[in-house]
């Protein structure tokens, strides 16, 4: 290389430094860039902890008490391991959710309609179901008039403007119909089970609720008073009015908010008449535990069995349709009511996939499964094996 040559290097230009005036502006920009963004958290965590459809935390107190019980470890509620194998649920194909358009997850023709309420059968003496989506019911037992997770709002999130929407028009306008409730009975506190808005109206018509430990501090938070509340654990019976309760396992977790996730229990219920046994499963995985509880409280005249919202990446907290079925041969059902689909889009599958999928595996059990339309009313007289009618289609 001649001294007259020069490296390639030498004859880019230099970058012009940026003035001292734009250095103050970038400056500016990022600080106050640094300050929204603190002020966004800081909002946050005050929406978080100060409105009030996030509930309440465990005080010390019910902590300390968590912490004598075998399914509580490390400040939170846990699973545990069946000591008993569940029965076989073959091999189920698995979910097309990954593979589900987005309008087949709602419903293609819009607003889902809600059957004429028969407010005379439910106001009635015999006993009696009356599905409203998803997993609330209204049942009629012995006389008494029960709420199973009554979630009546517009949408299953903390928010009225965002998360997920009911298909159907919301159902806060029955609570002006609904008969004097004796007892209203929570599986557990996530959005699509227990509903702050719903509470809110329906508390002053409720004489009592039953809740797994830790539900009640949402309760009484929004202005439920303590007597009216009972806690179990699973396991633990109880009598009301002349009924056996008890709250059995499931296979679940639970919370409100980004910090307390399984502060709360969950679990299902078993309600024992004189005519009608009743079992609802709440939300949760297949495993063993169903065989225990048909074991333990069974046969049931009818079994609420969960079985859609379900996804391959999370196994153990909802079952598929096929799943579902074999639970409710576990616990001894006579007859079987699928619920946790018909109201809101939780998971990427088909909105009517659960049931398809239940119907065709009800068939090939011989299981008798009851696909009411959402409000309509099922007697419990004996006479429960009522073909599934394919209304979804």
């Amino acid at each position: 290389m001649s001294n007259l040559e020069e490296h390639p290097a030498t004859h880019k230009k230099k970058r012009k430094a940026p003035s001292k005036g734009k250095m103050r502006i970038i400056k500016k920009i990022g600080i106050y860039l640094t300050l929204l963004i603190a002020l966004l958290g800081v909002v946050l965590l005050l929406f978080l902890n100060l409105h009030p459809s996030f509930g309440a935390n465990p005080s010390k107190e019910k902590e300390a008490l968590y912490n004598t019980f075998d399914n509580y470890k490390d400040g939170k509620f846990v699973n545990q391991e069946s000591t008993m194998e569940g029965g076989s649920a073959g091999s189920p194909s698995p979910p097309q959710n990954s593979d589900s358009s987005p309008s087949a997850t709602s419903p293609s023709s819009g607003e889902l309609p809600v059957s004429e309420i028969d407010w005379d059968k439910i106001k009635g003496k015999e006993d009696s179901l009356t599905w409203l989506g998803h997993s609330a019911f209204i049942l009629s037992l012995d006389n008494k008039k029960i709420l199973i997770d009554p979630m009546l709002g517009p949408r299953a999130s903390p928010v009225s403007f965002i998360g997920p929407k009911r298909y159907s028009e919301d159902l806060l306008a029955i609570v002006e119909e609904l008969p004097p409730i004796d007892a209203v009975f929570f599986t557990h506190d996530h959005y699509d089970h227990l509903d702050y808005a719903s509470i809110k109206k329906l508390k002053s018509k409720v004489a009592h609720f039953y809740v797994p430990y830790g539900v009640s501090n949402h309760l009484i938070q929004w202005g439920v008073a303590k007597e009216k509340i009972t806690e179990l654990n699973w396991w633990d019976e109880h009598e009301f009015q002349g009924l056996t309760i008890a709250l059995t396992p499931a296979k679940h977790f639970s919370g409100r908010g980004i910090f307390n996730r399984n502060s709360t229990l969950w679990g299902g219920w078993v309600i024992l008449g004189e005519q009608t046994r009743f079992y609802t499963s709440g939300d949760g995985g297949y495993e063993g535990h169903f065989k225990e509880i048909g074991d333990k409280y069974g046969p049931f005249d009818i079994a609420l069995i969960e079985g859609g919202q379900y996804d391959t990446r999370w196994p153990e907290s909802h079952m598929l349709p096929e799943e579902s079925v074999q639970a409710s041969i576990d616990v001894q059902g006579k007859n079987m009511l699928l619920t946790h689909w018909g109201a809101f889009t939780l998971a990427r599958h088909g909105w009517t996939e659960p049931i398809e999928r239940a119907v065709q595996a009800a068939a090939e059990n011989d299981v008798d499964l009851l696909a009411p339309q959402i409000g309509e009313t099922i007697g419990m007289d004996g006479r429960l094996a009522v073909p599934a009618s394919a209304w979804w289609k």
